[in-house]
């Protein structure tokens, strides 16, 4: 599979693990650092170019061509999930293509576990786990491009951005051809267990928020730290950490200051709250454990310009070279996303504007929900790819 744009050969990014430049990656595995913080074990990668050794398939390799300028209803745009996500029977439906078949041994190799069997036999519970799920839905969602590939080519070959929610700016990067498949696996492997035991580290959670109109979620989350610090909790955290859609939050902190939100919630005006089914506070000062270890990895791989625009969740702007894209991801962990603005910066146009085609890749369908409360026009040319 070939991703044409803007005139560059981006080749299928298993083909480009397999087929290109085997010892720079010799090279890289040595450079991957030994000693991160205590708990991390070895981060030194297995060697990924022999790994993924070809095995006699010739994959077509198609030469792109810069596409001429055309209207918004022939273009479209990618997005891609994230954490939560994930069920068990996800990637079951994808097993058909060969790509995805190579995907996941690839990952197999990578991880060290058979994530095919985990993703569609489960179980539930060590799927969620924040060290499985995100592996999980990375690999998973560009499968689902695979298949989008198969049915309907043009949509990827007339792709002209793309964004991911939390780890799903990995594979919106990978798609971009930003990033290579295996090494973005393994950034998202230490991301993963840095996030887990980030978390493991103190009792704290995210509350799914919807408001009325006058909803004030950060005063909210002050008196909830107000509240913590009177029982006693040193430099409480509870702030907003996703921007879902108008008056669609997820508060994170810790546990005492959700609860006390769930507890008031007619107070600040809250209609529904539900605490997620997480063991962290994921985008907030809580993972600035997780930073470190994401950060020397990232610095170990290839990071090159997206082909096509690539929208970041830290700031909702296109991401403009290698270095940036290097800063944001670790920024994106203590940071909230900010789906919502990237929904506006992705679909803003004048009036009379045509939308493009939108396709959510990947496991479940809470992207195209939340494009629905974001912009019910451009929700109209979006689809679903089924995993």
């Amino acid at each position: 599979m070939a991703l044409r744009v803007f005139g560059s050969n981006a080749r299928h990014w298993l083909e480009a693990a397999a087929v290109t430049a085997p010892a720079h990656y010799r090279e890289l595995s040595g450079s991957f650092p030994q000693p991160p913080p205590p708990g991390h074990g070895n981060l030194t990668p297995p060697d990924i170019a022999e790994m993924l050794k070809p095995t006699g398939q010739d994959p077509s390799e198609p030469r792109a061509k810069k596409p001429a300028k055309c209207c918004p209803r022939q273009t479209s745009l990618l997005l891609f999930p994230g954490q939560g996500s994930q069920f068990v029977g996800m990637g079951k439906g994808l097993q058909k293509y060969d790509n995805v078949k190579q995907m996941f041994a690839a990952a197999e190799k990578i991880l060290g576990y058979d994530l095919l069997s985990l993703c569609v036999n489960g179980p539930q519970g060590e799927l969620n786990k924040t060290l499985h799920c995100q592996p999980a839905v990375f690999v998973t969602s560009l499968a689902a491009v695979e298949r989008l590939h198969h049915e309907n080519p043009d949509a990827v070959e007339k792709c002209v951005g793309a964004a991911g929610f939390s780890v799903g700016e990995f594979a919106a990067l990978v798609f971009a051809g930003a990033m290579d498949f295996a090494e973005a696996l393994y950034a998202v492997k230490v991301r993963a267990e840095a996030m887990q035991e980030a978390s493991e580290s103190i009792p704290s959670g995210m509350l799914s928020v919807v408001g009325r109109s006058k909803a004030r979620y950060n005063y909210a989350c002050l008196e909830a730290r107000e509240h913590c610090k009177s029982l006693g909790l040193e430099e409480p955290v509870c702030e907003v950490a996703n921007y879902l859609f108008p008056n669609g939050r997820v508060i994170a902190g810790h546990l005492q200051a959700l609860e006390f939100l769930q507890q008031n919630s007619q107070k600040f005006h809250f209609l529904r709250t539900k605490l997620l089914p997480v063991c962290g506070a994921f985008h907030t000062r809580l993972m600035e454990l997780a930073t470190q270890p994401l950060q020397e990895i990232l610095k170990t791989i290839s990071i090159e310009k997206p082909l096509i625009s690539v929208y970041s969740n830290v700031d909702a702007k296109k991401y403009m070279h290698s270095k940036h894209i290097q800063q944001l991801l670790v920024k994106q962990l203590v940071s909230p996303v900010k789906w919502e603005q990237t929904m506006h910066a992705m679909y803003e146009r004048e009036q009379g504007t045509d939308f493009p085609d939108t396709y959510e890749v990947g496991p479940g369908n809470q992207l195209g929900t939340m494009l629905k409360n974001c912009n019910l026009k451009a929700w109209r040319f979006y689809k679903h790819i089924d995993v």
